[in-house]
């Protein structure tokens, strides 16, 4: 079993910190698991969470279960955006932060949320049963990189042409919903597959994905948007990021969420209270990492002035 590793973020230590995956891919999502790119990783055996018992959600801390090693996520020097929001809702909460550290991957949920060593997940998408979703705090999709000074930059979608062209290579996770689009367009044989389920604590797929793509050794790369506009955000002018929409068969746009035991009513509904009482301010830490955010439609949201 991997080792778990329980961090407590001090009061006076929070206070030092500018308030923000979240993933997150997926995460996975995260990623958001959730980190993991696909958005619906097996976090772990469903297993019983206490369903039906009182609720043990720790009253002076808050105590949230996190990647040690998934930017733009999270990791264990408080740098990615669900820190920035766990330090903004313990705040909000007046309570300390204390984090379970797992490598988001086979086990998560099991070995951090339905464990009790932690309360809250903070990138979970809806629709994944493991956890008990909060309402979406944000909307998010994939999206292709390419670099500003290619003959490919800007491009808007999958279907392209130009990448039926002799020698294209496309940078892509295994298993993820892209895949279906390039299936369907007859792409596969141009994919360069990276691997889904890692340990995080010693492999980044979107990285290594990133970095080939800066050498040329692919022409796209198609990310999870969190990952994404991260790595576009940490190389200005150098990289573009074009949110991919929703095709019919391939859902490339997810609702994310804060994951909950299934027994914690009362803490899902202060943590709703949370969401709509602070949209701006978790929106802002959001786009300063560079998230594509969605609105209802599905469109792109404009930058806020």
């Amino acid at each position: 079993m991997r080792e778990l590793r329980v961090t407590v973020r001090t009061g006076p230590r929070l206070g030092g910190f500018a308030l923000l995956f979240l993933n997150a891919a997926v995460a996975a999502m995260s990623p958001t698991a959730v980190h993991a790119q696909n958005l619906g990783p097996d976090f772990g055996a469903k297993g019983a969470d206490n369903a039906g018992s009182i609720e043990l959600v720790d009253p002076k801390v808050l105590r949230v279960c996190a990647d040690p090693n998934n930017l733009p996520f999270s990791n264990e020097k408080g740098e990615g955006f669900e820190n920035k929001i766990a330090q903004l809702l313990a705040a909000k909460l007046g309570k300390e932060v204390a984090y379970a550290y797992y490598p988001g991957a086979t086990g998560f949920v099991r070995n951090t949320l339905n464990a009790h060593l932690c309360d809250v997940i903070l990138g979970a998408p809806q629709g994944n049963d493991l956890v008990q979703p909060t309402n979406p705090y944000y909307r998010t999709t994939y999206g292709i990189v390419t670099r500003a000074d290619s003959d490919l930059a800007g491009l808007q979608s999958l279907d392209d042409p130009r990448l039926k062209e002799k020698g294209r290579r496309i940078g892509l996770v295994a298993n993820t919903p892209p895949g279906n689009i390039l299936a369907t367009n007859g792409l596969l044989g141009s994919v360069k597959p990276y691997p889904l389920m890692v340990d995080t604590r010693v492999e980044s797929p979107s990285a290594k994905m990133i970095e080939d793509l800066q050498k040329g050794d692919i022409d796209i790369a198609v990310l999870w948007g969190p990952f994404a506009g991260y790595y576009a955000k940490k190389n200005p002018g150098k990289l573009i990021v074009s949110p991919l929409e929703d095709v019919k068969g391939a859902r490339m746009s997810f609702r994310i969420a804060f994951g909950v035991r299934h027994s914690d009513q009362n803490w899902k509904r202060e943590l709703n209270q949370f969401i709509q009482q602070n949209k701006g301010e978790l929106d802002a830490i959001l786009r300063d990492y560079g998230v594509p955010l969605l609105g209802e439609d599905g469109r792109a949201l404009a930058p806020t002035p």
